[in-house]
């Protein structure tokens, strides 16, 4: 069971998606649009947010810009627009899918359980390379004992890839593996991705090494 936030300015879809929430036997919480969508999460913790782009006051680009800010939780994102540089502008902001409409409830409800198996799938143990350091149990990551915030998709990119140093991945295998097998975007996601996580984690950031036309592996640098 896990706390749901529903943003959606369209009632009769936003009832239709609370109401597969709650058959699943999740507690579903509604907001109409952006500015009471910040309100429900600065006032009850969430472990998942599933957010239109196209709302009145604040769109859900914003939104989800400013929710990361404030939480990891998995989010995603729900909107009629279809090109491939909108889903990128999606994830370059932390979200974690992307849903076209129309689209099926019961695929969604699919995404949202996969995704909340996944965040809180990890082992208990601390995962140390160099000057990086994660706890799985609370999902946060320090450099150099500072924590650093991560978006819930650069987190399990870092943390599998810790967990498998050495090892080299493809763009294909980090998709399926991190994003799912019916992830709907391209794997230029896995280098957006990269990218950003590389900048946050400053010179650390050269522990993830980019082999050319094979993927990315993690390496522990002395």
């Amino acid at each position: 069971m896990a706390n749901i936030l529903v943003v959606e300015d369209e009632k009769s879809m936003q009832e239709i998606i609370a109401e597969y929430m709650r058959r699943s036997g999740h507690i579903c919480f509604t907001a109409e649009d952006g500015l009471d969508a910040l309100m429900v999460l600065k006032n009850h913790p969430m472990d998942l947010l599933i957010l239109d782009i196209m709302m009145p006051y604040l769109d859900g680009f914003s939104v989800c810009r400013m929710a990361r800010e404030m939480s990891s939780l998995p989010i995603i994102l729900l909107t009629a627009k279809s090109n491939e540089e909108d889903k990128l502008r999606g994830y370059d902001l932390g979200a974690d899918d992307y849903m076209t409409k129309p689209f099926s409830p019961k695929v969604l409800l699919a995404k949202v359980n996969a995704l909340l198996r996944r965040s809180s799938a990890f082992p208990a143990d601390s995962v140390n390379a160099g000057k990086i350091s994660i706890l799985p149990a609370s999902h946060k990551v320090f450099l150099e004992g500072q924590e650093i915030k991560l978006t819930h998709k650069e987190y399990e990119l870092l943390y599998f890839l810790m967990s498998n140093p050495g090892q080299v991945f493809s763009r294909e295998q980090l998709l399926n593996r991190i994003w799912g097998y019916d992830f709907e975007g391209t794997t230029r996601t896995v280098d957006t991705h990269m990218k950003t996580l590389r900048q946050k984690l400053g010179g650390e950031g050269r522990h993830i090494v980019t082999l050319i036309r094979s993927g990315y592996k993690f390496e522990v640098v002395v």
